[in-house]
Protein backbone atom coordinates (compact mmCIF):
# COMPACT_ATOMS: atom_id res chain seq x y z
CA UNK A 1 0.00 0.00 0.00
CA UNK A 2 1.11 3.50 -0.56
CA UNK A 3 1.09 6.20 2.27
CA UNK A 4 -1.90 6.13 4.54
CA UNK A 5 -4.66 8.91 4.32
CA UNK A 6 -6.49 10.21 7.21
CA UNK A 7 -9.76 9.33 5.74
CA UNK A 8 -10.81 8.38 2.22
CA UNK A 9 -13.98 9.04 1.14
CA UNK A 10 -16.13 6.86 -1.39
CA UNK A 11 -18.10 9.11 -3.75
CA UNK A 12 -17.79 12.85 -4.53
CA UNK A 13 -21.63 13.04 -4.54
CA UNK A 14 -22.50 16.43 -3.05
CA UNK A 15 -22.43 14.70 0.51
CA UNK A 16 -18.90 13.09 0.35
CA UNK A 17 -17.62 16.43 -0.91
CA UNK A 18 -18.80 18.22 2.19
CA UNK A 19 -17.40 15.45 4.62
CA UNK A 20 -14.11 15.68 2.99
CA UNK A 21 -13.96 19.22 3.15
CA UNK A 22 -14.46 19.70 6.52
CA UNK A 23 -12.29 16.68 7.59
CA UNK A 24 -9.42 18.33 5.53
CA UNK A 25 -10.23 22.03 6.83
CA UNK A 26 -9.92 20.04 10.60
CA UNK A 27 -6.14 18.98 9.34
CA UNK A 28 -7.00 15.71 7.69
CA UNK A 29 -5.03 14.28 5.05
CA UNK A 30 -8.00 13.26 2.53
CA UNK A 31 -8.77 11.61 -0.45
CA UNK A 32 -12.02 11.29 -2.65
CA UNK A 33 -12.81 8.44 -4.88
CA UNK A 34 -15.36 8.81 -7.31
CA UNK A 35 -16.06 6.40 -10.24
CA UNK A 36 -17.57 8.29 -12.46
CA UNK A 37 -15.45 10.69 -14.75
CA UNK A 38 -17.24 13.66 -13.32
CA UNK A 39 -17.92 14.76 -9.33
CA UNK A 40 -20.73 15.26 -8.59
CA UNK A 41 -22.65 11.72 -7.76
CA UNK A 42 -26.45 12.95 -8.60
CA UNK A 43 -25.73 16.30 -8.88
CA UNK A 44 -24.47 16.77 -11.88
CA UNK A 45 -25.19 18.95 -15.29
CA UNK A 46 -24.33 16.53 -18.41
CA UNK A 47 -24.24 17.22 -21.91
CA UNK A 48 -26.93 14.66 -23.16
CA UNK A 49 -27.46 15.82 -27.10
CA UNK A 50 -25.23 18.81 -28.37
CA UNK A 51 -26.06 22.30 -27.15
CA UNK A 52 -28.23 20.87 -24.49
CA UNK A 53 -27.27 20.27 -20.76
CA UNK A 54 -29.32 18.20 -18.46
CA UNK A 55 -28.93 17.69 -14.68
CA UNK A 56 -29.77 13.70 -15.16
CA UNK A 57 -29.68 13.36 -11.57
CA UNK A 58 -31.20 15.65 -8.81
CA UNK A 59 -32.69 18.72 -11.18
CA UNK A 60 -33.02 21.25 -7.75
CA UNK A 61 -31.71 21.87 -4.58
CA UNK A 62 -34.00 21.46 -1.81
CA UNK A 63 -32.52 22.84 1.15
CA UNK A 64 -28.74 23.38 0.96
CA UNK A 65 -27.58 23.49 4.60
CA UNK A 66 -26.66 27.42 5.17
CA UNK A 67 -23.31 26.26 7.31
CA UNK A 68 -22.37 24.61 5.11
CA UNK A 69 -22.66 27.39 2.57
CA UNK A 70 -20.83 29.83 4.57
CA UNK A 71 -18.49 27.64 6.22
CA UNK A 72 -17.46 26.15 2.97
CA UNK A 73 -17.43 29.60 0.92
CA UNK A 74 -19.24 28.15 -1.61
CA UNK A 75 -19.98 31.53 -3.27
CA UNK A 76 -16.25 32.34 -3.58
CA UNK A 77 -16.02 28.99 -5.31
CA UNK A 78 -18.81 29.75 -7.64
CA UNK A 79 -22.14 29.00 -6.59
CA UNK A 80 -25.09 30.99 -7.60
CA UNK A 81 -28.10 29.98 -6.48
CA UNK A 82 -31.53 31.21 -8.28
CA UNK A 83 -34.46 31.39 -6.32
CA UNK A 84 -37.70 29.70 -8.10
CA UNK A 85 -40.57 32.14 -8.00
CA UNK A 86 -43.36 31.12 -8.47
CA UNK A 87 -41.92 27.73 -6.65
CA UNK A 88 -44.38 25.87 -7.92
CA UNK A 89 -46.84 25.75 -11.09
CA UNK A 90 -49.68 23.19 -11.06
CA UNK A 91 -52.04 23.47 -13.92
CA UNK A 92 -55.47 21.85 -14.32
CA UNK A 93 -56.92 20.31 -17.27
CA UNK A 94 -59.63 23.13 -17.30
CA UNK A 95 -58.64 27.06 -16.78
CA UNK A 96 -57.69 26.50 -13.47
CA UNK A 97 -54.17 26.67 -11.94
CA UNK A 98 -52.50 26.84 -9.03
CA UNK A 99 -49.25 29.05 -8.32
CA UNK A 100 -47.36 28.63 -4.84
CA UNK A 101 -44.98 32.23 -4.90
CA UNK A 102 -41.85 33.01 -2.24
CA UNK A 103 -44.27 35.73 -0.94
CA UNK A 104 -47.16 34.69 1.11
CA UNK A 105 -49.60 37.37 0.19
CA UNK A 106 -48.92 36.69 -2.98
CA UNK A 107 -49.93 33.14 -2.67
CA UNK A 108 -53.16 33.43 -0.69
CA UNK A 109 -54.60 35.51 -3.44
CA UNK A 110 -53.32 32.71 -6.17
CA UNK A 111 -55.36 30.18 -3.68
CA UNK A 112 -58.18 32.39 -3.49
CA UNK A 113 -58.92 32.36 -7.35
CA UNK A 114 -59.62 28.17 -6.55
CA UNK A 115 -61.08 29.12 -3.04
CA UNK A 116 -61.97 32.37 -1.18
CA UNK A 117 -62.38 28.77 2.25
CA UNK A 118 -59.10 27.64 1.69
CA UNK A 119 -57.10 30.99 0.94
CA UNK A 120 -58.36 32.20 4.20
CA UNK A 121 -56.98 28.63 6.36
CA UNK A 122 -53.91 29.08 4.12
CA UNK A 123 -51.88 30.95 6.75
CA UNK A 124 -53.13 29.03 9.91
CA UNK A 125 -51.84 25.51 7.93
CA UNK A 126 -48.43 27.33 7.02
CA UNK A 127 -47.95 28.71 10.71
CA UNK A 128 -48.34 24.65 11.91
CA UNK A 129 -46.28 23.54 9.04
CA UNK A 130 -43.79 26.40 10.64
CA UNK A 131 -43.83 25.06 14.38
CA UNK A 132 -43.30 21.32 13.11
CA UNK A 133 -40.47 22.02 10.53
CA UNK A 134 -38.50 23.80 13.18
CA UNK A 135 -38.91 20.81 15.67
CA UNK A 136 -37.67 18.60 12.89
CA UNK A 137 -34.87 21.51 12.11
CA UNK A 138 -33.50 20.93 16.02
CA UNK A 139 -33.61 16.75 15.39
CA UNK A 140 -31.80 16.91 12.62
CA UNK A 141 -29.19 18.82 13.50
CA UNK A 142 -28.40 15.77 16.08
CA UNK A 143 -29.90 12.21 15.49
CA UNK A 144 -31.35 11.16 18.09
CA UNK A 145 -30.06 7.59 19.79
CA UNK A 146 -33.45 6.16 21.90
CA UNK A 147 -31.00 2.85 22.57
CA UNK A 148 -28.21 4.29 23.84
CA UNK A 149 -28.17 4.50 27.86
CA UNK A 150 -25.00 7.08 27.81
CA UNK A 151 -25.33 10.24 29.51
CA UNK A 152 -24.80 12.72 27.03
CA UNK A 153 -27.38 10.56 24.80
CA UNK A 154 -29.85 10.86 27.67
CA UNK A 155 -29.25 14.53 27.71
CA UNK A 156 -30.01 15.08 23.97
CA UNK A 157 -33.24 13.10 24.25
CA UNK A 158 -33.83 15.56 27.45
CA UNK A 159 -33.16 18.53 25.19
CA UNK A 160 -35.81 17.25 22.19
CA UNK A 161 -38.40 17.10 24.62
CA UNK A 162 -38.11 20.31 26.17
CA UNK A 163 -38.13 21.85 22.54
CA UNK A 164 -41.12 20.10 21.96
CA UNK A 165 -42.56 21.30 25.57
CA UNK A 166 -41.50 24.94 24.36
CA UNK A 167 -44.14 24.53 21.76
CA UNK A 168 -46.90 24.68 24.26
CA UNK A 169 -49.48 22.15 25.45
CA UNK A 170 -51.88 22.48 22.51
CA UNK A 171 -48.97 22.91 19.22
CA UNK A 172 -47.28 20.24 20.81
CA UNK A 173 -49.81 17.79 21.11
CA UNK A 174 -50.59 19.10 17.30
CA UNK A 175 -47.56 18.41 15.90
CA UNK A 176 -47.33 15.28 17.40
CA UNK A 177 -50.94 14.24 15.97
CA UNK A 178 -50.12 15.62 12.02
CA UNK A 179 -46.47 13.67 11.79
CA UNK A 180 -48.00 10.20 11.82
CA UNK A 181 -50.93 10.79 9.54
CA UNK A 182 -51.10 10.62 5.80
CA UNK A 183 -50.89 13.26 3.36
CA UNK A 184 -54.85 12.51 2.67
CA UNK A 185 -55.65 13.37 6.30
CA UNK A 186 -53.78 16.10 6.87
CA UNK A 187 -55.06 18.50 4.04
CA UNK A 188 -58.61 17.52 3.85
CA UNK A 189 -58.43 18.90 7.45
CA UNK A 190 -57.48 21.91 5.98
CA UNK A 191 -58.51 22.72 2.02
CA UNK A 192 -61.70 22.01 -0.36
CA UNK A 193 -59.48 22.42 -3.34
CA UNK A 194 -58.47 19.20 -4.92
CA UNK A 195 -55.43 20.93 -7.34
CA UNK A 196 -54.31 22.53 -4.12
CA UNK A 197 -54.60 19.42 -1.75
CA UNK A 198 -53.37 17.53 -5.01
CA UNK A 199 -50.03 20.21 -5.37
CA UNK A 200 -48.82 19.61 -1.30
CA UNK A 201 -49.88 15.60 -1.21
CA UNK A 202 -47.21 15.65 -4.06
CA UNK A 203 -44.24 16.43 -2.09
CA UNK A 204 -45.58 13.93 0.92
CA UNK A 205 -44.97 10.90 -1.86
CA UNK A 206 -41.91 12.81 -4.10
CA UNK A 207 -39.15 9.88 -4.34
CA UNK A 208 -40.97 6.92 -2.55
CA UNK A 209 -43.02 3.71 -2.68
CA UNK A 210 -46.51 5.01 -1.06
CA UNK A 211 -49.53 7.08 -2.43
CA UNK A 212 -51.14 9.70 -0.33
CA UNK A 213 -52.97 7.71 1.32
CA UNK A 214 -50.13 6.12 2.89
CA UNK A 215 -49.11 6.49 6.97
CA UNK A 216 -46.45 8.86 7.23
CA UNK A 217 -46.75 10.87 4.40
CA UNK A 218 -47.59 13.58 5.97
CA UNK A 219 -43.96 13.14 7.66
CA UNK A 220 -42.16 13.77 4.39
CA UNK A 221 -44.52 16.68 3.22
CA UNK A 222 -43.16 18.26 6.37
CA UNK A 223 -39.41 16.87 5.75
CA UNK A 224 -39.20 19.08 2.48
CA UNK A 225 -40.18 22.21 3.84
CA UNK A 226 -37.62 22.86 6.61
CA UNK A 227 -36.09 25.42 6.90
CA UNK A 228 -38.27 27.28 4.24
CA UNK A 229 -39.74 30.59 5.37
CA UNK A 230 -43.61 31.04 7.13
CA UNK A 231 -45.69 31.09 4.60
CA UNK A 232 -43.49 29.85 1.78
CA UNK A 233 -43.78 26.09 1.37
CA UNK A 234 -41.58 24.23 -1.49
CA UNK A 235 -39.13 27.19 -2.55
CA UNK A 236 -36.55 24.99 -4.04
CA UNK A 237 -33.25 26.44 -5.44
CA UNK A 238 -31.62 25.78 -8.31
CA UNK A 239 -27.72 26.46 -8.96
CA UNK A 240 -26.52 28.69 -12.09
CA UNK A 241 -25.40 25.95 -14.35
CA UNK A 242 -27.46 23.19 -13.59
CA UNK A 243 -27.06 21.30 -10.75
CA UNK A 244 -23.12 20.74 -11.62
CA UNK A 245 -22.65 24.57 -10.51
CA UNK A 246 -23.23 23.27 -6.96
CA UNK A 247 -21.06 20.13 -7.48
CA UNK A 248 -17.91 22.31 -9.10
CA UNK A 249 -18.57 24.64 -6.19
CA UNK A 250 -17.78 21.94 -3.98
CA UNK A 251 -14.79 20.73 -5.54
CA UNK A 252 -12.84 24.12 -5.43
CA UNK A 253 -13.83 24.05 -1.97
CA UNK A 254 -12.57 20.44 -1.12
CA UNK A 255 -9.37 21.41 -3.46
CA UNK A 256 -8.58 24.59 -1.66
CA UNK A 257 -8.85 22.71 1.84
CA UNK A 258 -6.33 20.32 0.62
CA UNK A 259 -8.63 17.29 -0.96
CA UNK A 260 -7.18 15.31 -3.13
CA UNK A 261 -10.14 14.32 -5.79
CA UNK A 262 -9.23 11.10 -8.03
CA UNK A 263 -12.18 10.53 -10.67
CA UNK A 264 -12.35 7.11 -13.31
CA UNK A 265 -11.29 5.19 -9.71
CA UNK A 266 -13.48 2.41 -8.97
CA UNK A 267 -13.96 1.21 -5.50
CA UNK A 268 -14.13 -2.49 -4.98
CA UNK A 269 -14.35 -3.27 -1.63
CA UNK A 270 -13.22 -1.54 2.21
CA UNK A 271 -10.55 -3.49 3.32
CA UNK A 272 -11.02 -5.03 7.21
CA UNK A 273 -8.68 -7.15 9.69
CA UNK A 274 -9.68 -7.63 13.17
CA UNK A 275 -13.30 -5.23 12.96
CA UNK A 276 -11.01 -2.26 11.83
CA UNK A 277 -10.62 -0.95 8.37
CA UNK A 278 -7.16 -0.06 6.92
CA UNK A 279 -8.48 1.03 3.39
CA UNK A 280 -9.48 0.49 -0.01
CA UNK A 281 -8.88 -1.66 -3.06
CA UNK A 282 -9.72 -0.80 -6.19
CA UNK A 283 -11.03 -2.49 -9.28
CA UNK A 284 -7.28 -2.37 -11.00
CA UNK A 285 -5.94 -3.52 -8.30
CA UNK A 286 -4.52 -0.58 -6.47
CA UNK A 287 -4.66 -0.86 -2.79
CA UNK A 288 -4.62 2.84 -0.73
CA UNK A 289 -4.17 2.69 3.17
CA UNK A 290 -6.23 5.17 5.50
CA UNK A 291 -6.74 4.99 8.90
CA UNK A 292 -10.72 6.37 8.31
CA UNK A 293 -13.30 5.02 5.39
CA UNK A 294 -16.44 7.45 5.15
CA UNK A 295 -18.74 5.81 2.39
CA UNK A 296 -20.71 8.11 0.33
CA UNK A 297 -22.69 5.11 -1.05
CA UNK A 298 -25.75 4.27 0.26
CA UNK A 299 -25.60 1.32 3.71
CA UNK A 300 -26.96 -1.41 1.26
CA UNK A 301 -23.99 -1.03 -1.22
CA UNK A 302 -21.16 -0.10 1.77
CA UNK A 303 -22.19 -3.06 3.76
CA UNK A 304 -23.12 -5.93 1.68
CA UNK A 305 -21.63 -4.84 -1.40
CA UNK A 306 -18.02 -2.81 -0.91
CA UNK A 307 -17.38 -4.88 2.46
CA UNK A 308 -17.30 -8.38 3.72
CA UNK A 309 -20.24 -9.28 5.42
CA UNK A 310 -18.37 -11.43 7.34
CA UNK A 311 -16.77 -9.12 9.24
CA UNK A 312 -20.14 -7.86 10.75
CA UNK A 313 -22.72 -9.30 13.23
CA UNK A 314 -25.16 -11.45 11.46
CA UNK A 315 -27.64 -9.87 13.21
CA UNK A 316 -26.70 -6.13 11.73
CA UNK A 317 -26.36 -7.89 8.32
CA UNK A 318 -30.01 -9.17 8.47
CA UNK A 319 -30.86 -5.57 9.48
CA UNK A 320 -29.19 -3.91 6.63
CA UNK A 321 -30.53 -6.60 4.01
CA UNK A 322 -33.73 -5.61 5.55
CA UNK A 323 -33.51 -1.96 4.63
CA UNK A 324 -36.37 -1.06 1.90
CA UNK A 325 -35.90 1.01 -1.02
CA UNK A 326 -38.47 -0.04 -4.00
CA UNK A 327 -37.21 2.34 -6.05
CA UNK A 328 -39.95 3.76 -8.51
CA UNK A 329 -38.45 7.09 -9.52
CA UNK A 330 -37.31 7.55 -13.43
CA UNK A 331 -36.31 10.64 -15.04
CA UNK A 332 -37.32 11.71 -18.83
CA UNK A 333 -35.35 14.23 -20.35
CA UNK A 334 -36.55 16.40 -23.29
CA UNK A 335 -34.71 18.64 -25.87
CA UNK A 336 -37.45 21.16 -26.61
CA UNK A 337 -37.78 23.66 -29.72
CA UNK A 338 -40.10 25.69 -27.86
CA UNK A 339 -41.41 26.02 -24.59
CA UNK A 340 -44.47 23.89 -23.89
CA UNK A 341 -47.83 25.87 -23.72
CA UNK A 342 -50.25 25.22 -21.31
CA UNK A 343 -53.69 25.56 -22.19
CA UNK A 344 -54.59 26.77 -18.49
CA UNK A 345 -52.14 29.50 -18.61
CA UNK A 346 -51.02 30.12 -22.58
CA UNK A 347 -47.71 31.54 -23.58
CA UNK A 348 -44.23 31.99 -22.04
CA UNK A 349 -44.06 33.36 -18.08
CA UNK A 350 -42.86 33.25 -14.86
CA UNK A 351 -44.62 30.16 -14.56
CA UNK A 352 -42.51 27.95 -16.08
CA UNK A 353 -39.40 29.13 -13.86
CA UNK A 354 -40.12 26.88 -10.57
CA UNK A 355 -41.41 23.86 -10.92
CA UNK A 356 -44.08 22.10 -12.74
CA UNK A 357 -46.04 19.73 -10.67
CA UNK A 358 -48.86 17.45 -12.75
CA UNK A 359 -50.55 16.50 -9.49
CA UNK A 360 -54.31 17.55 -10.49
CA UNK A 361 -55.79 15.59 -7.04
CA UNK A 362 -54.91 13.19 -4.47
CA UNK A 363 -56.83 11.14 -5.88
CA UNK A 364 -55.18 11.51 -9.24
CA UNK A 365 -51.76 10.34 -7.24
CA UNK A 366 -53.29 7.74 -5.25
CA UNK A 367 -54.26 5.77 -8.72
CA UNK A 368 -51.01 6.29 -10.04
CA UNK A 369 -49.55 4.79 -6.78
CA UNK A 370 -52.25 1.74 -7.24
CA UNK A 371 -50.41 1.02 -10.65
CA UNK A 372 -47.17 0.27 -8.76
CA UNK A 373 -48.23 -1.08 -6.13
CA UNK A 374 -48.78 -4.38 -8.26
CA UNK A 375 -45.58 -3.47 -10.38
CA UNK A 376 -47.09 -1.99 -13.35
CA UNK A 377 -46.51 1.22 -14.58
CA UNK A 378 -48.59 4.57 -13.82
CA UNK A 379 -51.13 4.95 -16.52
CA UNK A 380 -51.53 8.66 -15.34
CA UNK A 381 -47.97 9.29 -13.19
CA UNK A 382 -47.36 12.02 -11.50
CA UNK A 383 -44.77 14.78 -13.02
CA UNK A 384 -42.63 17.00 -11.44
CA UNK A 385 -40.55 18.59 -14.15
CA UNK A 386 -38.31 21.85 -14.47
CA UNK A 387 -37.17 24.07 -17.37
CA UNK A 388 -33.85 25.45 -16.18
CA UNK A 389 -33.53 27.28 -19.56
CA UNK A 390 -36.04 29.67 -18.78
CA UNK A 391 -34.28 31.28 -16.19
CA UNK A 392 -30.42 30.16 -17.29
CA UNK A 393 -30.19 30.11 -21.14
CA UNK A 394 -26.57 28.30 -20.94
CA UNK A 395 -28.38 25.14 -20.90
CA UNK A 396 -29.42 25.43 -23.77
CA UNK A 397 -29.03 26.62 -27.74
CA UNK A 398 -30.47 30.21 -28.57
CA UNK A 399 -34.25 29.81 -28.44
CA UNK A 400 -34.00 26.15 -27.47
CA UNK A 401 -35.10 24.58 -24.00
CA UNK A 402 -34.91 21.55 -21.93
CA UNK A 403 -37.01 19.73 -19.98
CA UNK A 404 -36.03 17.42 -17.07
CA UNK A 405 -38.68 15.52 -15.61
CA UNK A 406 -39.57 13.03 -12.59
CA UNK A 407 -41.97 10.51 -13.28
CA UNK A 408 -43.49 8.34 -10.75
CA UNK A 409 -44.55 6.02 -10.53
CA UNK A 410 -42.16 3.59 -12.51
CA UNK A 411 -41.10 0.26 -10.66
CA UNK A 412 -38.00 -0.86 -10.19
CA UNK A 413 -39.49 -4.46 -10.16
CA UNK A 414 -42.57 -4.92 -12.84
CA UNK A 415 -44.92 -7.76 -12.86
CA UNK A 416 -44.39 -8.75 -16.17
CA UNK A 417 -40.71 -8.78 -16.91
CA UNK A 418 -37.53 -6.78 -17.00
CA UNK A 419 -36.89 -3.51 -18.15
CA UNK A 420 -35.87 -3.50 -21.48
CA UNK A 421 -35.92 -0.78 -24.65
CA UNK A 422 -39.75 -1.37 -25.18
CA UNK A 423 -40.82 -0.57 -21.81
CA UNK A 424 -38.14 2.45 -21.46
CA UNK A 425 -40.29 3.70 -24.75
CA UNK A 426 -43.56 2.85 -23.39
CA UNK A 427 -42.49 5.21 -20.28
CA UNK A 428 -41.05 7.80 -22.23
CA UNK A 429 -44.45 7.85 -24.66
CA UNK A 430 -46.67 7.61 -21.28
CA UNK A 431 -45.16 10.88 -20.13
CA UNK A 432 -45.71 12.72 -22.92
CA UNK A 433 -48.81 12.15 -23.72
CA UNK A 434 -49.80 12.79 -19.68
CA UNK A 435 -48.10 16.24 -20.65
CA UNK A 436 -49.50 17.06 -23.68
CA UNK A 437 -53.14 16.58 -21.90
CA UNK A 438 -51.88 20.12 -20.42
CA UNK A 439 -49.81 21.45 -22.77
CA UNK A 440 -50.70 20.07 -26.53
CA UNK A 441 -47.64 21.35 -28.17
CA UNK A 442 -45.49 19.38 -25.83
CA UNK A 443 -45.20 16.67 -28.51
CA UNK A 444 -44.28 18.64 -31.85
CA UNK A 445 -41.54 20.73 -29.83
CA UNK A 446 -39.52 17.41 -28.74
CA UNK A 447 -35.79 17.41 -30.72
CA UNK A 448 -34.49 14.48 -28.44
CA UNK A 449 -36.35 12.35 -25.37
CA UNK A 450 -33.72 10.74 -23.22
CA UNK A 451 -35.33 7.87 -20.78
CA UNK A 452 -34.13 6.53 -17.47
CA UNK A 453 -35.50 3.70 -15.62
CA UNK A 454 -34.83 3.25 -12.13
CA UNK A 455 -33.00 0.45 -13.42
CA UNK A 456 -30.57 2.88 -15.55
CA UNK A 457 -30.41 5.37 -12.39
CA UNK A 458 -29.37 2.53 -10.28
CA UNK A 459 -27.00 1.95 -12.90
CA UNK A 460 -25.12 5.47 -13.94
CA UNK A 461 -25.72 6.80 -10.29
CA UNK A 462 -25.05 3.64 -7.70
CA UNK A 463 -28.59 4.26 -6.17
CA UNK A 464 -29.76 0.45 -5.04
CA UNK A 465 -33.07 0.00 -6.80
CA UNK A 466 -32.73 3.35 -8.04
CA UNK A 467 -33.75 4.94 -5.00
CA UNK A 468 -33.03 8.81 -4.77
CA UNK A 469 -32.85 8.73 -1.17
CA UNK A 470 -30.24 5.57 -0.49
CA UNK A 471 -33.20 3.68 0.77
CA UNK A 472 -36.78 4.84 1.74
CA UNK A 473 -37.99 7.50 3.65
CA UNK A 474 -40.99 5.83 5.62
CA UNK A 475 -41.59 6.60 9.58
CA UNK A 476 -39.60 3.06 10.34
CA UNK A 477 -36.77 3.87 8.30
CA UNK A 478 -36.34 7.84 9.76
CA UNK A 479 -34.66 9.14 12.59
CA UNK A 480 -32.70 6.61 14.99
CA UNK A 481 -33.89 4.36 12.99
CA UNK A 482 -31.53 5.51 9.95
CA UNK A 483 -30.00 2.98 8.57
CA UNK A 484 -30.32 1.32 11.36
CA UNK A 485 -30.89 1.41 14.83
CA UNK A 486 -28.55 1.41 17.16
CA UNK A 487 -26.46 3.03 14.50
CA UNK A 488 -27.89 6.31 13.77
CA UNK A 489 -24.19 8.34 14.25
CA UNK A 490 -23.01 7.98 11.09
CA UNK A 491 -21.00 5.10 12.63
CA UNK A 492 -20.63 1.57 11.66
CA UNK A 493 -19.43 -2.01 13.47
CA UNK A 494 -16.10 -1.99 11.87
CA UNK A 495 -13.76 0.76 13.77
CA UNK A 496 -12.77 3.52 11.27
CA UNK A 497 -15.78 2.81 8.85
CA UNK A 498 -18.50 5.60 8.58
CA UNK A 499 -21.79 6.76 6.37
CA UNK A 500 -22.14 10.05 5.20
CA UNK A 501 -24.95 9.55 2.71
CA UNK A 502 -28.02 10.52 2.39
CA UNK A 503 -28.76 6.59 3.92
CA UNK A 504 -28.47 8.16 7.27
CA UNK A 505 -29.83 10.65 8.86
CA UNK A 506 -31.69 12.72 8.22
CA UNK A 507 -31.93 11.34 4.98
CA UNK A 508 -32.77 12.05 1.41
CA UNK A 509 -32.51 15.77 -0.57
CA UNK A 510 -29.86 17.83 -1.50
CA UNK A 511 -29.07 19.37 1.56
CA UNK A 512 -25.51 18.36 2.36
CA UNK A 513 -26.47 17.92 6.17
CA UNK A 514 -25.88 14.30 6.50
CA UNK A 515 -22.08 14.83 4.86
CA UNK A 516 -22.29 18.09 7.63
CA UNK A 517 -23.29 15.73 10.34
CA UNK A 518 -20.98 12.75 9.31
CA UNK A 519 -17.92 15.23 9.70
CA UNK A 520 -18.52 16.42 13.20
CA UNK A 521 -18.66 12.79 14.53
CA UNK A 522 -15.71 12.07 12.76
CA UNK A 523 -13.67 15.00 14.19
CA UNK A 524 -15.12 14.14 17.37
CA UNK A 525 -13.48 10.51 17.26
CA UNK A 526 -10.15 11.76 15.68
CA UNK A 527 -9.70 13.57 19.21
Amino acid sequence: MNDKYDAIVIGAGHNGLVTATYLAKAGLKVLVLERREMVGGAAVTEDVFPGFKFDTGAHCINRLHPTVISDLQLAKHGLELLPLDPAVFSPGLDADHLLLWRTPEVTVDSIGQLSEKDAKRWNGFAALVAKATGLLESIYSTPPDVLSKKKKDVWELLKMAGRLRRLGKQDMTEVLRVLPMTAVELLDEWFENDLLKGTLGAVGITGIHQGPMSAGTAFLFLHHQVGAKQGVLRAPLRARGGLGGLSRALESAARSAGVEIRTNAWVERIIAEAGATSGVALVDGEEIAGRRVISNADPSRTFCGLLDPFNLDPDFVRRVRNIKFKGVVARVNLALGELPNFSCLPGDGPHLRGLISISPSLKYLERAFDDAKYGELSREPYLEAVIPSSTDPSLAPDGKHVMSILVQYAPYNLRDGEWDDAKREDLGDRVVTTLAAYAPNIESAILHRQVLTPLDIEAVFGLTEGNIYHGEMTLDQLFFMRPVPGWARYRSPVEGLYLCGAGTHPGGGVTGTPGYNAAREILKDSK
